[in-house]
């Protein structure tokens, strides 16, 4: 019980923060993101400022996703409360091999670390209070015709045919890694680069199948994430099997979560449907 409810809180507060991210992005919030969201919750009644450093690392890059979006500096308010998020909770190291070596959860944190890290010392590289982070070890490749498959466990059935679609999760597709894609789009910022974006670049079709069928499978916040990563795709000036501004307008509106709408609002500024 105990578990779930700081599971709740760190969610909760992780939206309260995309919130006030988002409404930095729109030149609605106050001077700082993270710094005012760790401020707030040792203010407010029933707060938990190390819940509020949770929820920074949840978030991830994104955090910063105002400041690299408008070309603007970080108060150094804001880059302290950053590294006294990854101080408090320090990342892993060195970080846990990729699954089926390691566990899955584990591994995505790794890499929303790394994008933390790298983009607080990309657009603050005097006052950063972080040093560099360790690359994690890197998804597995998504060819468009036939994505590669890694099981999420340690063993695969014999004889088990190329597509078979497996439950438990034993054998990998395109469904299961656009999903992982998704959970790292908060990577999918300008100035980022990496073995995750290599990944995205060579499983465009797998991403446009899976924001596809998030969308029809009204799982907006999945189709957000999915939808993002196209988005950059085509930032970057890689073919995509279909114009992702549609999906991107279409989240917007059935988004229904203050982190599905950062998503499909720094989409929208990938895209060029707002000004920068």
């Amino acid at each position: 019980m105990t578990t779930e409810r700081a599971r709740t809180a760190h969610s909760e507060s992780a939206d309260q923060l995309a919130r006030r991210a988002l409404d930095t992005l729109r030149g609605a919030g106050g001077a700082t993101v993270a710094a005012g969201h760790v401020e707030a919750a040792g203010t407010e009644s029933g707060g938990d400022p190390a819940v509020a450093l949770g929820a920074v690392r949840i978030v991830g890059a994104d955090v910063l996703a105002p400041y690299v979006l408008t070309g603007q500096s970080p108060s150094a308010g804001e880059t302290s409360a950053i590294g006294l998020a990854l101080s408090a909770l320090p990342p892993a190291e060195p970080p846990p091999p990729a699954p089926p070596e390691g566990p899955e959860a584990a591994w995505t944190m790794a890499w929303v670390d790394w994008g933390l890290v790298t983009v607080v010392a990309r657009v603050d590289p005097a006052g950063s209070p972080v040093r560099a982070a360790v690359l994690p070890q890197g998804p597995p490749r998504c060819d468009d015709d036939a994505p590669r498959r890694m099981p999420l466990t340690a063993s695969e059935p014999e004889g088990a045919a190329a597509g078979d679609d497996i439950r438990g999760g034993i054998r990998e597709g395109w469904v299961p890694w656009s999903i992982r894609m998704g959970k790292l789009a908060s990577l999918a910022l300008p100035g980022l680069d990496g073995p995750v974006h290599a990944a995205a670049r060579s499983g465009v079709l797998a991403l446009a199948r899976g924001a596809t069928r998030a969308a029809l499978r009204r799982d907006f916040p999945t189709a957000a994430r999915i939808t993002r990563w196209l988005a950059w795709l085509h930032a970057e000036g890689v073919p995509v099997p279909f114009d992702p501004a549609p999906l991107t307008e279409h989240t917007t509106l059935l988004g229904g979560s203050d982190r599905a709408a950062l998503d499909t609002a720094i989409a929208r500024r990938l895209l060029g449907l707002e000004p920068v």
